[in-house]
């Protein structure tokens, strides 16, 4: 039935609250990882957002302040931003939103109740109460074979224990430290050196092909600095032309490129320190170009990026864009991308991902981006109203469940995991 004039926003803004998603990239672990997955209050209020904005309140030795516990980190943390002033920012209001969605009483502000009532869960319970409130369906992890914690899980078989979990293949070490990575695969039984051998290049390929079935990973992932460039005469153009492409090929999974960070431009805020970068879209055209059928998913840090970007996604259809990455994952960013990209694109996007790295970050972010999803489709559901097209509740649905799921295992080619 085809809804008035006056449904097409409620109607539009509930859909959109209510869809499930597949967020499809974070830095989330099901609990078969054990430490890996970071959860609760302390973790919350230690993520590197908000670290690098309560130094803007303080003069805080760097040095002083990691020489604490996490949960000094987190008291200290809890005054700067909390008491002391108006928690405003986007991950300052975004940590309101979690203890309100989990039935904290937010007026108290008693951090030590906030952190009880967590303590009194259990890892289980949390992360099924968490996907529940936030109507995340599927998640999909970053997963690092060089990583010392989670290599084990992975050659235990358990990596994969929990459905609602899918791997993806992180790499970013072959591309960006080759050296780093030339050590991690000897030390894994590869017979790779320095020098880009034929064996070299053997020997890297088994090593992606083997991880890629041992974690039946959806996607080879790499996080890549502004200044990526390609085709170069360099180790990185050698290494996607020789070795992640022919293997993503022959797998058939796409290769993700997120394009636009510049690492630790403070180094005495450790992970808080990276920023971003703009880059080059020629590189993704080229990339697109020389490669027309293999598929890639591209998400880039920088604002002056984004426009370019999707203009890019018109003319490939290997080339799908997704999420509004990192420091664009504010409100006004996310609706100023949601905008152009529906305007350009249509319904034919991922509008967003989490990247969340604490479970309960997943509430506030697609809390937050939901409604501006919402309220975007309803301005254009409106505006074709006026115009004589008149749109029901089952295409508003339709094209939610696109953009927040279908577009995803669509572009993978496994749709037949929306019905698992």
């Amino acid at each position: 039935m085809e809804l008035k004039l006056n449904e097409i926003r409620e109607t539009a803004l509930r859909l959109a609250t209510t869809t499930p998603v597949t967020d499809m990239h974070t830095h989330l672990y099901s609990p078969e990882y054990g430490q890996l997955l970071l959860w609760g209050i302390d973790e919350l209020l230690t993520y590197h957002y908000l670290i690098s904005e309560s130094f803007r309140w303080s003069n805080e030795d760097y040095d002083h302040f990691w020489s604490m516990t996490k949960r000094e980190q987190a008291d200290w943390i809890w005054q700067k931003l909390f008491i002391d002033h108006s928690p405003v920012s986007e991950a300052a209001t975004g940590f309101i939103t979690i203890l309100q969605r989990l039935g904290l009483d937010v007026s108290s502000r008693n951090l030590n109740d906030y952190r009880q009532a967590l303590e009194q869960r259990s890892v289980n319970e949390q992360v099924n109460t968490v996907m529940e409130l936030a109507g995340i369906e599927k998640i999909v992890m970053t997963n690092d074979p060089f990583d010392p914690l989670e290599r084990p899980i992975w050659l235990s078989g358990k990596g994969k224990s929990d459905p609602r979990f899918y791997a993806a293949l992180r790499v970013d070490a072959l591309l960006n430290d080759w050296p780093h990575a030339v050590k991690e695969l000897q030390s894994l039984g590869y017979e790779v050196q320095q020098a880009w051998t034929e064996q070299t290049v053997a020997e890297v390929r088994r090593f992606l092909g083997e991880w890629i079935v041992r974690m039946d990973a959806l996607y080879l992932a790499v996080s890549m600095p502004g200044d990526f460039s390609y085709p170069e005469e360099d180790h990185r153009s050698r290494m996607i032309d020789d070795a992640m492409i022919p293997v993503c090929q022959e797998q058939n999974i796409p290769f993700a490129l997120m394009i636009g960070v510049r690492r630790r431009v403070n180094p005495a805020l450790k992970l808080a320190g990276d920023m971003s970068m703009l880059s080059d879209v020629s590189a993704v055209e080229a990339l697109c170009r020389r490669y027309p059928n293999q598929k890639f998913l591209v998400t880039m840090l920088a604002r002056e990026n984004q426009h370019e970007l999707t203009v890019l996604a018109r003319k490939f259809r290997n080339l799908m864009i997704f999420g509004c990455w990192w420091f664009l994952h504010i409100e006004s960013m996310v609706e100023e991308m949601t905008r152009f990209r529906i305007e350009l694109l249509g319904t034919s996007v991922i509008p967003q991902h989490s990247d969340c790295r604490v479970f309960e970050q997943l509430i506030y972010k697609w809390e937050h981006s939901r409604k501006i999803i919402g309220k975007v489709l309803a301005d254009k559901y409106e505006k074709l109203y006026l115009s004589g097209w008149h749109v029901t509740e089952a295409e508003i649905q339709r094209d939610l469940d696109d953009m927040l799921n279908h577009n995803f295992w669509r572009f993978l080619g496994k749709e037949n995991e929306l019905s698992k």
